[in-house]
C-alpha cells in the first residue's frame, strides 16, 4: 500500500526544527506509515544530521517524483537561501525568517498541485519573520492567505482529544467582543464540516463555558446567558448535535474520556492549557476549512537548546503521524 507522502519545511534554521527533522526522519516506525519530502537548506540539513548523530544520507531532488525513498534517505528540495557564514544558532534573524517563510510557501505549492498529500510544519519565530520583513504572525495566517482560506480554522488532537478555537491571538478584553451568538453558530458548524471531512462523522461537539461555572445564570457573567445558550439552542434546532456552555472545568476532562467528540474552546489559553496538560509533546495542530492538510507540532524554535541535539522529537513524529492519519480523507 502505497504511504501517504507528507511535506515538511525544515522552520526557522536557527531552531530545533532541523534537529527534530533529522530524528523524525531516522525513525523506524514512522517511516512505516509516511514518506517525508523536505524543503529547506541542504546546508542546515546536513549540519542537523551531523549534530544529532542520525544514520541519514540527504538526496536533493528538485520533485517528490524523484525521490528515494528507501529507509536512510531524507528526501530534500534545497531552497538554498541560507549564508552559513552570517548564521547563528539561537538568534534572531531576518534571514532565517525569511527562509522559513520560503520553505512554508514551497510546502504549500507541493501539496496544493497533488505533488504532496498534506504538510507537517515545523517551528519558526514571529519576531524573526518580522526582521525579514514577512508580514504574517503565524503560520496559520501564511497558509490561510497562501490557500486563498479566509478563516482557518484550528484544531488540536491530543490523545484523540480534539479542541477548537473560537479565538486565538487576542487579549482576554478583545476576546470578549468576540464571544457572540452568531460567531460561535458559524464556528460550530464549521468545525462540523471540518470533522467530517476528518471522518469523524459520530458523537457531539461541546461548546466551552467562558466564566466560572458557566457563569450561574448571571450571578457570575452574562455572556452564557446572552450569546452562548441562545446559539447552543439554535443550533439544536438546526439539527446539530451540539451540547453547552459546559464549564470549562470538567468539560476538557470528559471530552477526554470520550463523552464529546470535541470541544469548542473560547480563547487561546481556555484550549492550550487543557490539551498541554494532558499530553504537552503530544499536542498537535490541525488546521482546517483549507484546500490542504496542515498538522503542527504546539512549541516553539526552543533557541536556547538550539544546535545541541537535545531537542526531543516525539511532537515532530506525532505531527507526521497525524498527517498521515487524515490525509487520505484530503486526497480521495
Amino acid at each position: 500500500m502505497k504511504k501517504p507522502l507528507i511535506a515538511v519545511p525544515l522552520g526557522d534554521p536557527a531552531g530545533i526544527g532541523p534537529e527534530i527533522v533529522a530524528k523524525s526522519i531516522a525513525d523506524r516506525e514512522l517511516f512505516q506509515v509516511a514518506d517525508c519530502i523536505v524543503v529547506g537548506d541542504k546546508k542546515v540539513m546536513e549540519n542537523a544530521v551531523r549534530i544529532t548523530g542520525e544514520d541519514l544520507t540527504v538526496n536533493v531532488v528538485e520533485d517528490p517524483a524523484e525521490g528515494d525513498w528507501r529507509e536512510g534517505v531524507l528526501n530534500l528540495i534545497d531552497l538554498d537561501n541560507i549564508d552559513m557564514e552570517k548564521f547563528e544558532f539561537g538568534k534572531v534573524s531576518g534571514m532565517c525568517g525569511k527562509a522559513a517563510f520560503g520553505y512554508i510557501k514551497k510546502s504549500i505549492e507541493l501539496a496544493m498541485e497533488g505533488k504532496a498529500d498534506a504538510v507537517a510544519t515545523t517551528p519558526i519565530n514571529k519576531e524573526s519573520l518580522r526582521a525579514g520583513e514577512i508580514n504574517f504572525i503565524g503560520h496559520t495566517e501564511i497558509f490561510g492567505a497562501l490557500t486563498g482560506t479566509e478563516d482557518p480554522l484550528t484544531m488540536f488532537e491530543t490523545n484523540g482529544m480534539r479542541v477548537f478555537f473560537l479565538t486565538r491571538h487576542l487579549s482576554l478584553r478583545e476576546m470578549l467582543d468576540k464571544i457572540t451568538k452568531d460567531r460561535i453558530i458559524d464556528y460550530v458548524i464549521r468545525c462540523t464540516e471540518a470533522l467530517r471531512r476528518l471522518g469523524v462523522t459520530e458523537g457531539t461537539m461541546a461548546v466551552a463555558g467562558l466564566n466560572p461555572h458557566s457563569g450561574e445564570h448571571g450571578l457570575f457573567g452574562w455572556e452564557e446567558v446572552n450569546e452562548i445558550t441562545p446559539a447552543v439552542e439554535e443550533l439544536k434546532k438546526m439539527g446539530y448535535n451540539v451540547a453547552g456552555p459546559v464549564p470549562a472545568d470538567s468539560v476538557f476532562h470528559q471530552a477526554a474520556l470520550g463523552r464529546y467528540n470535541s470541544v469548542l474552546s473560547l480563547y487561546h489559553d481556555q484550549g492550550h492549557i487543557a490539551t498541554k496538560t494532558l499530553d504537552f509533546d503530544r499536542t498537535i495542530a490541525i488546521t482546517n476549512g483549507m484546500p490542504i492538510l496542515r498538522t503542527s507540532v504546539d512549541h516553539g524554535t526552543a533557541f536556547d537548546i538550539a544546535g545541541k541535539g537535545i531537542a526531543g522529537a516525539v511532537s515532530m513524529k506525532e505531527a507526521i503521524r497525524l498527517a498521515a492519519k487524515y490525509a487520505p480523507f484530503f486526497t480521495r
